[in-house]
């Protein structure tokens, strides 16, 4: 069994934006991003990941991986 890693950090530290004005500019509480980033949402609104794309002026897939377990990032 897999699972799906979320990269939104790499991404907002390549940007170098915020938690805070990330949520702001997508319109999410900072708590509500916050376990968006972490990984310990079991979903996302394509609408918010058009919403994250279009901020951070990347793709899903660079925001999503599937990872078999065991796994090597």
């Amino acid at each position: 069994m897999g699972q799906i890693i979320v990269n939104l950090d790499v991404e907002m530290a390549k940007r170098k934006i915020s938690l805070g004005e990330l949520a702001e500019r997508v319109g999410l509480t900072q708590a509500n991003l916050s376990i968006l980033k972490t990984g310990k949402a079991r979903a996302v609104r394509f609408s918010t990941l058009e919403a994250i794309c279009r901020e951070l002026g990347c793709q899903p897939g660079d925001l999503l991986e599937y990872r078999e377990e065991g796994q090597q990032p």
